[in-house]
């Protein structure tokens, strides 16, 4: 794994959906996919929703944008939605499940 992608995994436990404020979006598994091309300088994050309805996509999505910007400023960031596999709470890992209970 490179640095950057790790930085960037580790950037993204500091952003919470609104709506489950206690536990991080990397942590709820919404963040599917992170590529790095430090060559070509873009990010590629593959990513999903609690709901396809979900009222705060386009906040999360900016808030997502902010955080990786400020980290890689000079790198472009394509963020890909999917619903393919729809999440679900059980591809929750089980660390996390634990950290989510211990809180």
């Amino acid at each position: 794994m490179s640095n950057l992608k790790k930085k960037i995994e580790e950037k993204l436990m500091t952003v919470y959906d609104p709506e489950f404020p206690m536990v991080d979006i990397y942590t709820l598994w919404l963040i599917y996919k992170v590529e790095t091309n430090e060559q070509e300088r873009n990010i590629n994050i593959l990513m999903s929703f609690t709901t396809p309805a979900c009222p705060m996509a386009e906040m999360i999505q900016e808030m997502i944008k902010n955080t990786i910007a400020e980290i890689a400023p000079d790198f472009s960031l394509n963020l890909e939605t999917t619903f393919d596999p729809m999440r679900s709470p059980s591809m929750i890992r089980d660390e996390d499940l634990k950290k989510m209970f211990d809180m």
